[in-house]
């Protein structure tokens, strides 16, 4: 597959997929002529100049007051990249490296950042030939761009740093001389066009989008599993309850959940309780207050992902090089921060689930095992998620109210972003396991019961999570189950496995 890239929208599913099948980029016509029409304006600009040009013919922040000679501005460029490469941490997967790749041609595509041809051609060769920088997690401020980590994705270009290459960490210097190239040497303004930008925190952003989607689903389809083993009443999930209060999320959650159970014996027989605990009947308001977060969230990261957000803005129909503050990632750490609330309450909601299935009530045994006392059970699963429920409260605390002065006080507002965007992925990893941890207690209570009466499809699921975790008799080593159930929850598919 490949995929041009033009000035047409861009969304998060789509990067996705380019990323996902491998897929090779390529330039339109269009966006060539754009990139090098601004090119061509700007080396006339300099040529003509006669005042300073913020970051083209000066220093850098507080040494914005500096004027750069003509014959030093590449020296200027090269200078910037290598003195801003201090990423620190473990190095990010190369799979957000090539959707900051993506993201950054993307963003130099659209004719206002200066580049030259041969810059964006080289960014391409290395996002198709998956020469992939290596790039760490730590550094960015989220203010004037994500600084470090893309001075991390820059540097091979002039032939420093490292890549990943089949796997293995290489010298960047070393692999491009394998494939007979040059290191280029970067033009005024181009060193800082790739450095200016919020393509780290997007990235995650992204990464945190695709993932969240499918944990919405899976929460919900989770949820359904856990109400069939505990015996829920379905009243809750009727559509005139939600339709009256008007979230959208609610509403979806509930049509979502009814879906799942309209063909349920169980769940329509005549029940001896006339009420469940909120965890179960306020799936679709805890639940679908998450969707809504996570609808805003996509909003804002698709409409980022279309911008130009580096600076100096270059306007070439105008005559115009503005500084301004397109980097700055606050739109983006506020919704960071708040869809790592909103994914931690789907796992928090879940680990109450996960503790009334093994608290022996509505007929379940203690601890979700047939000889409770000699054995223990699914009693420390449930310690297990409820330790991950008390870290990702830990990990909600905002990154975005946080803020550093930085450069001598000429950059004296951050945004945090790039922090929250780390955070964000470590909360999504931990409600996997808190999900896999319901799901297993789930399909263990559920094998207490009739299956059969369930509806179809928690009968189908729990069909195909028997064929990768069975059940447990009797006390054994629980975590190889707790891993093969988080596996299971990041990439069962129960439409595509009907």
């Amino acid at each position: 597959m490949i995929h041009t890239i033009t000035d047409k929208h861009l969304s998060i599913e789509r990067v996705g997929e380019i990323v996902r099948s491998n897929a090779k980029i390529e330039c339109s016509p269009e966006a060539r002529e754009r990139i090098e029409k601004c090119r061509t304006y700007l080396d006339e600009k300099i040529e003509n100049a006669d005042a300073p040009i913020y970051g083209i013919n000066t220093g850098f922040g507080s040494l914005h007051h500096k004027t750069i000679g003509r014959d030093s501005l590449e020296l200027l460029q090269r200078n910037l990249v290598t003195s801003h490469a201090c990423g620190t941490g473990k190095p990010i997967d190369s799979e957000l490296v090539k959707i900051m790749l993506l993201l950054k041609i993307q963003g130099l595509s659209y004719g206002h950042s200066g580049v030259t041809i041969d810059t964006v051609e080289r960014l391409m060769w290395m996002f198709n030939n998956d020469v992939l920088p290596v790039v760490y997690e730590q550094g960015s401020l989220g203010a004037s761009g994500d600084l470090a980590p893309l001075a991390h994705l820059a540097l091979p270009l002039i032939g420093l740093g490292e890549v990943w290459v089949s796997g293995e960490v290489k010298n960047a210097a070393d692999v491009l001389n394998s494939f007979g190239l040059e290191p280029l040497s970067l033009r005024s303004k181009e060193g800082l066009a790739m450095l200016n930008g919020t393509q780290f925190m997007s990235a995650l952003g992204i990464c945190a989008a695709l993932k969240t989607k499918k944990l919405l689903q899976m929460a919900d389809l989770i949820g359904v599993v856990s109400l069939e083993a505990f015996d829920g009443r379905p009243e809750p999930f009727k559509a005139k309850v939600h339709e009256v209060r008007k979230h959208p999320g609610q509403i979806a959650v509930a049509a979502h959940v009814w879906s799942l159970i309209k063909d349920s014996k169980s769940m329509f027989a005549e029940k001896k309780h006339v009420q469940d605990p909120y965890s179960f009947r306020c799936i679709p308001q805890v639940h679908g207050a998450s969707r809504d977060a996570f609808d805003h969230f996509e909003r804002v990261f698709e409409n980022e992902i279309n911008a130009v957000t580096d600076n100096p803005t270059v306007f070439p129909d105008s005559d115009e090089v503005i500084s301004a503050g397109n980097f700055h990632g606050q739109p983006l750490a506020i919704n960071l921060d708040y869809l790592a609330i909103a994914v931690a309450e789907l796992g928090s909601i879940s680990e109450r689930r996960t503790y009334k299935l093994v608290n022996g009530e509505r007929n379940l045994p203690d601890f979700l095992v047939a000889n409770p006392g000699l054995n223990s059970g699914f009693m420390i699963p449930q310690y297990t998620a409820a330790s991950m429920v008390s870290r990702n409260k830990q990990r909600c605390t905002p990154s975005s109210v946080d803020t550093i002065d930085s450069s001598n006080g000429q950059e004296d507002h951050v945004s945090m972003g790039a922090n929250g965007a780390v955070k964000l992925l470590d909360v999504l990893d931990q409600v996997e396991t808190i999900l896999g941890i319901e799901l297993l207690n789930g399909c263990q209570a559920l094998d207490f019961r009739d299956v059969s009466q369930t509806g179809s499809v928690v009968q189908r699921v729990h069909r195909h999570f028997r064929e990768v975790v069975e059940f447990a008799s009797e006390d054994r080593e629980l975590y190889p189950l707790i891993a093969s159930a988080k596996k299971f929850v990041a990439n069962y598919d129960y439409k595509e496995n009907g």
